[in-house]
């Protein structure tokens, strides 16, 4: 995920006038932007897939799991540091270099893999690179949307819904070439996808009044950042979404996957919770294209109350549903996640002025992955003090909660779609 309070008028510095403009979607800037991380979220949807078969196959799930904490580590620490230099540089010249980052840092690996077993130094060390490199490129993303759509709900919406198709076609795709071919191909094919992403964001030419950041002030970084938090602290919707966000890291998203995932295994089979994250997907897909039709006076208000649903996916997990309930459990779950996910890089694209977008954006950023990073390292200690029903339990009881925080917080219920003009 990614104020004063939420009535104050936009900064003198924000766009002007309606962030909401039914324009044209699929203009040549649009067309570029979307096809640049279509294909880098069909190549990021395919590496945990490589790095559990074919890393874990050479050093053990440990080994497996060193690269992945790696990886997430390094764009924790670093994350902040993004903000700061995407407000900088500008978020385009940020995102083509961190795309070139990662076509060196996965081409390396490829051609480590085709020659036979990589060292281990080396697995780690691409993906502490590989882990910078995305620091550096996803705080740009929600302030790209703004200057490359003149609807930016449209724009998240549509850009949902190629993520949740990466979503289902990376993971098998991934799989049958490892299977195939071994994993020097997925990672040829997905530094291919940085490559392509990168052509793409370098050939974009936003409008030149938005090509970049209004003010550049170009002082200390750490001054730059006590900005961004200052800018992020004082929008209270803001911060108390991302509080929320952290506990449901820790004890919703954090350990869902491998609770979930072993309760499921264990009793209808590990194809029956392939087939779960199928629908999960599909799910996503739904919500997306709900995001494109639905348009709440208040984003935030309805996105919490889609959130509320969610609470069925680890519920039916958790009480040994049979498989018609646990799919339909899923594709609920995936659509209420995908509708609030819409609303709420809107919130921020169009409450946050430009200057400060790309710095407020990595806040948000390393307070959501902080979370769900350390929910995953507590999942196994936890497992081993109740029964993963049990947790799963605590963590619907936990989503019901943090809804209840969200709709109790005035400025998140009440944010209204738009800022007033400025």
């Amino acid at each position: 995920m990614t104020t004063a309070e939420t009535h104050t008028p936009p900064a003198p510095h924000s766009r002007p006038g309606p962030r909401d403009a039914r324009g044209p979607l699929w203009t040549g800037p649009f067309t570029l932007y979307f096809t640049a991380r279509a294909v880098s979220l069909l190549g990021d949807a395919m590496m945990p897939v490589a790095a559990a078969l074919a890393v874990g196959a050479l050093y053990g799930v440990s080994g497996a799991g060193v690269v992945l904490g790696t990886w997430t580590g390094t764009f924790v620490l670093l994350v902040l540091f993004g903000g700061v230099l995407t407000d900088r540089i500008g978020a385009r010249r940020m995102m083509v270099a961190a795309d070139l980052v990662r076509v060196l840092t996965q081409g390396v690996l490829a051609v480590a893999f085709f020659a036979g077993r990589p060292p281990f130094w080396l697995l780690v060390t691409m993906a502490a690179v590989a882990g910078a490199a995305v620091a550096m490129f996803l705080p740009g993303v929600n302030g790209m949307v703004p200057l490359v759509a003149a609807d930016p709900q449209r724009a998240n919406a549509t850009l949902k819904v190629a993520d949740a198709i990466a979503q289902l076609l990376g993971p098998a795709l991934a799989g049958l070439l490892i299977a195939l071919t071994g994993a020097g191909a997925v990672y040829a094919i997905d530094s291919g996808t940085f490559l392509l992403s990168a052509l793409c964001l370098a050939l974009l030419r936003p409008p030149a009044a938005d090509a970049a950041p209004a003010v550049r002030t170009g002082g200390p970084l750490r001054r730059e950042l006590r900005q961004g938090w200052r800018e992020f602290r004082a929008r209270t919707w803001m911060w108390a979404v991302i509080l929320v966000w952290m506990v449901f890291g820790v004890l919703l998203f954090g350990p869902l996957v491998p609770l979930g995932s072993a309760l499921v295994a264990d009793r209808l089979g590990p194809n029956a919770y392939g087939l779960a994250v199928s629908f999960l997907g599909a799910g996503t897909v739904l919500g997306g294209l709900l995001a494109l039709r639905l348009r709440p006076a208040r984003p935030l208000a309805a996105g919490t109350a889609a959130m509320v649903l969610y609470t069925v996916l680890p519920l039916c997990t958790a009480v040994g549903a049979d498989l018609p309930l646990l799919l339909a459990g899923h594709v609920l779950g995936g659509a209420a996640l995908a509708f609030w996910s819409v609303m709420w890089a809107t919130s921020v694209q169009t409450h946050t002025p430009p200057a400060v977008l790309n710095r407020v954006s990595a806040y948000e950023l390393a307070g959501s992955v902080s979370g769900i990073s350390l929910g995953q390292l507590l999942a196994g200690p936890a497992a081993a003090l109740a029964s993963p029903a049990h947790l799963l339990l605590v963590s619907a009881a936990a989503c019901l909660a943090g809804c209840a925080a969200l709709f109790a917080t005035p400025a998140v219920r009440r944010l209204p779609r738009t800022p007033p003009a400025g």
